[in-house]
């Protein structure tokens, strides 16, 4: 699907001021099209900058952006302590992406300590799409009303009120093998539970643990927790997602993209190439069933023990910082808790019996299925961007880093799919847009699909989720068998 081909809602767009997206744009020129913005004579004659390492070197309390070194210990920053959640990194990408609103007087309130010889643009940044949507969104969210909504709130504590209903009735219920009240069998509970635990992930923690969810910065941290209390970590889950958003498809970078190697690739890997396994070719048919084993790969991961996201560690994100350690306790204690209440508890309550573990076991799968399949919608479908920096291999030419992220996503309904999936069906939307609370993407689509029609960029748009679900499992099986790099035959009249 191409913009020329999508359907546009028709949703309101009211008209209000705005700022210009990049206040100091006539002040810089498209910078991250060389190796490092930062290589100017002006930055050259600073002398805290005189100090030249490398990425690797960059200690616990330092951040890189573009090719600046920058302590922030004794940073506060307006969103919270959680900006030393990065450090040790470069998070050229994942600032960029996050502050929509970017100037180079932001970057003037940490202290530059050095910069880096190793860094190296793959995205570029202020291109004229990407100034262009930031022009036209903005003119329907004004800068701070980013943030939730009533409507968001209300949806929100609405799922947060049937999850702890369902917390307590599976955690002590004692009627898992009664059947004369089919409401009370063990089957119906650990569905619903399941379920509920999936519109945490979906609705709650999602937009917190993006600094969307609401200005205030404990708020954000508070319902971030949500993610804990669905079997995962808050900070495993950030360290994979945030790099997730970051590099969206790439081959190398992308956590999620591997994340199922090598039972089964989302990777479009070609013929020959050592990921590729032969049972690859039968993935179209039996991924779905591996996705229902994602609760229990989670649950019993031991890297809530040390919080480092293995994903994110095979690409060269550190963990180590103060930060993080100082959070492994809280960690553990978090993940014991969730493994008392609800496999402790239910084998107490109802025997420590196979069948037991069965009911437990099909909440864990109906979790993993309603979380994990929807998730593989959102960037594995037929004609989806799987390589976005090929073309930086080629040439050495970074990419516009807005046009990757509409090209490698895909949306589909509208905002009563939004409303049960937190937004997640507006993919391209939440790419674009990451720091941007769910409730607004149904009001911002027509407009991010003008725009992307104007320039040229595939969006992806599928009016019904199982039309974005067939193509799905169209593209796993094409990306199993290797058919997207068969030759195909010219045909055509003469």
């Amino acid at each position: 699907l191409t913009c020329s081909q999508v359907t546009t809602n028709n949703l309101p767009t009211p008209t209000v001021p705005t700022m210009p997206p990049n206040a100091n744009i006539s002040r810089r020129s498209n910078g991250l099209a060389s190796k490092a913005t930062v290589s100017t004579q002006d930055l050259d004659n600073d002398p805290a900058l005189q100090s030249v390492r490398t990425l690797k070197s960059l200690k616990g309390t330092e951040i890189a952006i573009d090719g600046v070194i920058y302590d922030i210990a004794d940073f506060v920053h307006p969103g919270g302590e959680v900006v030393k959640f990065f450090g040790g990194n470069d998070v050229t990408v994942q600032y960029r992406m996050i502050h929509p609103y970017h100037t180079g007087k932001h970057l003037e309130k940490m202290k530059m300590v050095g910069k880096v010889v190793d860094y190296e643009a793959e995205y570029k940044f202020d291109t004229e799409f990407e100034r262009d949507i930031k022009r036209e969104v903005f003119k329907i969210v004004r800068r701070g009303r980013e943030f939730g909504t009533p409507g968001y709130f209300f949806r929100a504590f609405c799922y947060i009120g049937f999850f702890f209903f369902m917390q307590y009735n599976f955690a002590t219920s004692t009627t898992f093998f009664n059947y004369n009240n089919w409401y009370e069998s063990g089957v119906v509970l650990a569905i619903a539970f399941g379920i509920a635990q999936a519109f945490i992930g979906l609705n709650v923690q999602h937009d917190a643990n993006h600094g969307a969810a609401s200005k205030r910065p404990w708020v954000n941290d508070l319902l971030g927790f949500g993610t804990d209390l669905i079997g995962s970590n808050k900070w495993n889950w950030m360290a994979q997602h945030w790099n997730h958003h970051a590099y969206t498809n790439h081959r190398d970078k992308d956590p999620d993209s591997f994340s199922s190697e090598p039972m089964f690739a989302f990777n479009d890997y070609p013929p020959g190439h050592p990921k590729k396994k032969w049972f690859h070719k039968y993935q179209g048919a039996y991924f779905i069933f591996l996705l229902g084993f994602y609760w229990l790969s989670t649950v019993f991961n031991p890297q809530v023990i040390d919080l480092r996201q293995r994903g994110s560690q095979y690409i060269g994100f550190q963990m180590e910082n103060d930060y993080i350690v100082k959070r492994r306790k809280v960690a553990i204690a978090l993940r014991i808790m969730y493994m008392f209440l609800n496999i402790y508890s239910p084998l107490a309550n109802n025997g420590f019996t196979m069948a037991t573990a069965g009911i437990i076991f099909l909440m864990g799968v109906s979790e993993s299925i309603t979380l994990s399949l929807l998730f593989s919608l959102s960037h594995n479908f037929e004609n989806s961007d799987r390589d976005p920096s090929a073309e930086f291999r080629k040439t050495g030419e970074p990419i516009c880093w807005f046009k990757s992220q509409v090209e490698t996503s895909s949306t589909y309904g509208g905002a009563i799919s939004g409303y049960l999936t937190g937004g997640l069906n507006f993919q391209v939307e939440h790419h674009l847009f990451p720091r941007m609370s769910s409730a607004w993407y149904p009001y911002i689509a027509p407009t991010v699909r003008e725009v992307c029609k104007k320039h040229g960029v595939n969006y992806a748009y599928y009016p019904w989720i199982w039309q974005n679900l067939i193509s799905t499992f169209s593209y796993m099986h094409k990306a199993g068998t290797g058919a997207n790099w068969e030759l195909k035959p010219l045909s055509g009249r003469a």
